[in-house]
């Protein structure tokens, strides 16, 4: 970290040498060298999947006892967050208002610059109103230090719900003050102070791997299969065809058929199309097994049904 007037600036606020003449590159150049730069962000992320597991796990441990997960964020950070939650829905089939996203400035902010917004501590106090323990609370936040995110989590936490950072800046201040700091170090952006750029990419990838982690914890899927998305339009219909095809090895007209008969529970004909069973009894066992058909097929292949 530098420092400027005695306060240390976080890595992503720091001048990256690499770049320092991108305003005389061609095109080509200084394509390449963004490119460059992405490719090692990634990397920043493997380094911290460990305590990525750890929010993982406090996720699956809420949403499976009927708490909710609560994204906190401002600009860029805050957008990635609402479209992670957002996607979830018709992804996994997830209820809405599970996994629901705050963004300084409100829904305003989502088209427009609301910069000023990631300052208001009273709004972030506000955004968690509604959080109870057993909550956890996602913090994102590129610099780690944003006041609407650090007043969220620190109200979070005296509620007595988890709190989690993901943030770029591993020597973030609010970071000792949550259960889960998860801080891809990105380095020094192309364009310097620019976190819509490394330091955004880490955090969608950190958000899609820590939410789907989850859902596929949670049995929302079977084997790498989208068992609970919900079918919207003629594409996603034809879509969970294939996917019932794909899983059961059954043809697309008996797939049709099961899903049918099942009264369009994707995840219930899969299970009478793989077992043999009666819609009844296919509901009544996935019901046991909370929704993991590895599970329901096991119950019903040790009992013979």
């Amino acid at each position: 970290m530098t420092a400027v007037d005695g306060r240390r600036l976080a890595r992503t606020e720091e001048r990256n040498p690499r770049s320092t003449s991108i305003d005389r590159m061609s095109t080509i150049d200084l394509l390449r060298v963004i490119n460059t730069e992405d490719h090692g962000v990634p990397v920043a992320v493997a380094e911290v999947l460990p305590v990525l597991a750890i929010a993982v796990d406090l996720a699956v441990e809420a949403l499976s006892g009927g708490h909710r997960i609560h994204y906190v964020g401002a600009g860029t950070s805050g957008r990635i967050a609402v479209l992670d939650a957002a996607e979830l829905i018709p992804t996994f089939g997830l209820e809405p208002g599970r996994v629901v996203a705050h963004i300084a400035g409100g829904t305003h902010a989502l088209t427009n610059p609301s910069e000023d917004a990631e300052d208001d501590e009273e709004a972030g106090v506000a955004a968690v109103s509604g959080v109870v323990a057993g909550d956890v609370v996602v913090g994102v936040t590129a610099s780690g230090r944003t006041p609407y995110v650090r007043a969220a989590l620190a109200v979070a936490r005296a509620k007595g719900a988890r709190t989690v950072l993901v943030s770029a800046n591993p020597a973030s201040p609010i970071g000792a003050a949550v259960d889960v700091h998860v801080a891809p170090d990105t380095g020094p952006e192309v364009l310097t102070g620019s976190t819509r750029m490394k330091a955004g990419t880490a955090q969608k990838l950190v958000l899609n791997a820590f939410s789907t982690a989850a859902m596929v914890r949670l049995g929302r899927t079977y084997s790498n299969l989208m068992t609970d998305m919900l079918a919207s339009n003629d594409k996603l219909r034809d879509r969970q065809l294939r996917i019932l095809a794909e899983a059961t090895g059954a043809g697309v007209d008996r797939c049709r058929q099961a899903f049918g008969v099942a009264g369009g529970d994707a995840k219930v004909a899969l299970v009478t199309l793989i077992a043999g069973t009666s819609v009844e009894r296919a509901r009544q066992v996935l019901a046991e097994a909370r929704g993991h058909v590895h599970v329901a097929l096991r119950m019903l292949d040790a009992c013979g049904t």
